[in-house]
């Protein structure tokens, strides 16, 4: 929990569970996180047993990120939040007014 606690964990999972795999479509997916957080955060994850890293012995190397059995049943628990977070969320108008 600790390590799902901290922040863009939530989101990274989420943009995995929608599809990305790719660092860099991770990063696209995750508004406001950056290369280096990710590259934190993904190590985090993959220690945790959330998250699996694959090398692909292409040249140049390609990396690619998937959940984990165990990161999949975690989504399963972690989607109701993102939808309940989604709908409360107050329009963007209103989140830039004084």
């Amino acid at each position: 929990m600790e390590i799902v606690g901290k922040r863009w964990s939530g989101g990274i999972l989420l943009a995995l569970g929608m599809g990305a795999e790719r660092f860099t479509e991770i990063e696209r997916r995750v508004e406001g996180l950056s290369g280096r957080m990710l590259s934190v955060r993904l190590r985090d994850l993959e220690s945790a047993g959330l998250v699996d890293r694959l090398v692909e012995p292409t040249t140049p190397v390609s990396v690619r990120y998937r959940l984990s059995e165990r990161g999949m049943e975690l989504l399963r628990s972690l989607q109701p939040m993102a939808r309940y977070a989604r709908r409360w969320e107050p329009p963007v108008d209103e989140q830039t007014a004084p």
